[in-house]
């Protein structure tokens, strides 16, 4: 008897990583297959490149250390603001889903109600990565130029990694509440706009007013900013990693099974 329900349990576990990776097919085919989502990878980040080096960089390079170019300083932060805003693409297309009927498909099938989500997640990762070479490339064009080694790379990997999959799960709550995709934007827009204005993507964090130094210090954005920062520059990182790790472990602690039981519970 323990034998059979322990087989079951097994097969269930398998059943579900191979319908994961079935969602995680076709959510990535959308990325090949909608233009708009085609031209938003590639094009958006080099438009916020491009135009935060030019409005910005001559007055934000004054307040920065010596030796260090606003290029320099900037790529880390437009990288992690770049992935939270690409973690709405998770939102709006769990939201679709849910609307137009897809889900309902789904249900009639054996397949685990999670990998719907975990498809999502997943391609939005892929989606992440793309738009972070790409940045990449160009940010060397313009004259990034990084003293981070092998093992830095590596490590600046592992963390946006984490930090897309946090905000992707993030989102995929922001997807499942909200009732329309209008709500999705609005409702993403809220929440990411001020974590990514109000940190050291852009400038210093020293330079802002007291009140709003504390926060943007301590909010997780800037800590993943500056950890990659620091990497990028082959810098020091300190502390900052392993609470920038914390702040993305603790995320995905509570946003994943909350985004599976709001998810089963509105399919249901």
């Amino acid at each position: 008897m323990a034998v059979a329900l322990e087989f079951s349990k097994r097969s269930k576990f398998l059943l579900a990583i191979n319908d994961s990776l079935l969602m995680i097919k076709r959510s990535s085919m959308h990325i090949i297959r909608n233009t708009d989502q085609l031209l938003g990878t590639f094009f958006q980040p080099i438009m916020f490149l491009v135009l935060f080096t030019a409005v910005f960089g001559g007055a934000v390079g004054l307040a920065l250390p010596e030796g260090v170019s606003y290029i320099n300083f900037l790529m880390a932060g437009i990288i992690v603001q770049t992935l939270a805003f690409g973690s709405t693409t998770t939102a709006i297309a769990v939201t679709n889903d849910l609307q137009k009927g897809i889900i309902d498909r789904f249900r009639s099938l054996p397949m685990s109600s999670i990998a719907v989500l975990n498809g999502h997640v997943v391609s939005d990762v892929f989606r992440n990565a793309i738009s972070t070479i790409v940045m990449l490339l160009t940010g060397l064009l313009f004259g990034f130029r990084s003293s981070a080694s092998f093992a830095d790379w590596v490590a600046i990997a592992g963390i946006i990694v984490l930090f897309s999959l946090a905000f992707s799960w993030l989102a995929a709550i922001v997807g499942v509440v909200a009732k329309s995709v209008e709500g999705v934007q609005w409702l993403t827009f809220v929440i990411i706009f001020p974590l990514t204005f109000a940190s050291s993507a852009f400038v210093p964090a020293e330079s802002m007013v007291p009140w709003l130094r504390g926060f943007a210090e301590n909010q997780p954005i800037t800590l993943v900013i500056d950890s990659v920062r620091s990497l990028m520059l082959g810098q020091p990182i300190g502390n900052e990693g392993y609470y920038a790790v914390l702040w993305c472990v603790g995320i995905l602690l509570v946003a994943v099974p909350l985004a599976a039981f709001l998810f089963r519970k509105k399919t249901s």
